[in-house]
């Protein structure tokens, strides 16, 4: 059930960033919280299987699909929201809210449920508690829909938006197929360290190292507040370094280090709060520029389903995917194997970074390099 909302993303990341493209930045934003919302609500109401039987789990992948289009047009249009509302010389400082968005909610979210379950019995937890933070989830939907209707559309969407652009649903795929294999490209070793170091690390020690799985959880926790806090320095440094420095960092630090440094997990429970904390300064050098530089390799009349469809589609299939591979391989005797896979992919990722555009000193809307020359350095203007 989890995988078919995954793997809905890039169709909502096609479709809504289409919605965002044709009708504006915040509108979009606007229908993809109120579907997160709904899909909540749904959860938080369903009828049990021994109420409706197969109509249970129905209305469950119901829920999930929705849920699966919200996220894949939540990051298509945030990305453009953030970047096209930043001034001049700042847009990887506002994009790297992008993550830091997420990962509060991703405490919130925990933090909440394994307060439930400390105030909770186990029965009643399972028989009803479970419900409690879907329906809170859909009240703060309704916070965050009142939030979106009061801002205003960033600069360039509103631009194109009163010159009447009002482009094809295939439009970005059509006329700009490069850009979108390249963010394809960017995206796949940055979602598998991603899922890697925020998902499956606390699972990895549990299974390799033999950590208790609340030791396990709550060093992911202190290592993912951590990461939080460091995102807007990323950010800072690639509007003054640029986006490459920062993601050949980032690529050639797990390259090299991430069969070490899961190596060095030991049975210290201080041990895994620094391998974690540590491969999250690297995972930033994606993670807080990844927003800016996809919408950077776009115009801005298709920015949005250009960003949405590629980048979605490389989460499901890499990133998505890559917490089932490790429990796969490890139930099948081969933990170590998982490791490798990360630092094939992160050395195949810095050859692609080698090869990227520049892109954090040239205006907004300037013609993307990659439609011509994607060769380092290729494109040079002042900067900002």
């Amino acid at each position: 059930m989890f995988a078919v909302g995954f793997f809905m993303r890039p169709l909502g990341g096609l479709l809504l960033g289409s919605v965002a493209d044709r009708i504006g930045r915040r509108n979009a934003l606007t229908v993809t919280i109120l579907m997160m919302g709904g899909g909540s609500l749904l959860m938080a109401v369903l009828p049990t299987y021994e109420q409706v039987g197969l109509l249970a789990p129905v209305l469950l992948m119901i829920a999930r699909l929705v849920q699966g289009l919200s996220i894949g047009g939540e990051f298509a249009a945030s990305t453009t929201f953030l970047v096209e509302s930043a001034p001049p010389g700042r847009r990887g400082f506002f994009a790297s809210f992008q993550y830091i968005s997420t990962t509060i909610g991703q405490l919130l979210a925990s933090g909440f449920t394994a307060l439930l379950a400390m105030l909770l019995a186990a029965d009643d937890m399972d028989g009803w508690g479970w419900r409690i933070p879907f329906a809170v989830g859909a009240a703060i939907a309704l916070v965050g829909f009142w939030i979106r209707r009061g801002t205003e559309e960033a600069h360039p969407a509103k631009a194109a938006l009163d010159a009447g652009h009002r482009p094809p649903l295939f439009e970005a795929l059509r006329r700009y197929p490069r850009q979108s294999l390249l963010i394809g490209a960017v995206t796949v070793a940055g979602t598998v360290t991603y899922y890697t170091w925020t998902t499956y690390l606390p699972t990895y020690a549990q299974v390799n190292n033999g950590f208790a799985a609340a030791d396990a959880l709550l060093a992911g926790t202190i290592a993912l507040a951590f990461f939080a806090v460091i995102q807007p320095l990323g950010g800072m440094v690639s509007d003054r370094w640029g986006r490459r420095p920062l993601l050949l960092v980032f690529a050639g630090g797990f390259a090299l280090g991430v069969v070490p440094m899961l190596g060095l997990i030991g049975s210290s429970w201080i041990s895994l709060v620094l391998v974690g904390c540590a491969g999250m300064v690297l995972l930033t050098g994606y993670t807080s520029i990844a927003a800016a530089l996809n919408a950077e390799l776009f115009p801005g009349h298709v920015r949005a389903a250009g960003i949405g469809f590629p980048y979605s589609l490389a989460v499901a299939l890499f990133g998505g995917t890559a917490p089932y591979l490790a429990t796969w391989l490890s139930s099948s005797g081969h933990p170590t194997w998982f490791p490798y896979y990360v630092a094939v992919l992160a050395a195949l990722g810095f050859g692609v970074y080698l090869r990227l555009p520049e892109t954090a000193h040239r205006p907004l809307d300037a013609p993307s390099p990659a439609v011509t020359d994607i060769r380092p350095g290729s494109y040079r203007v002042p900067r900002q």
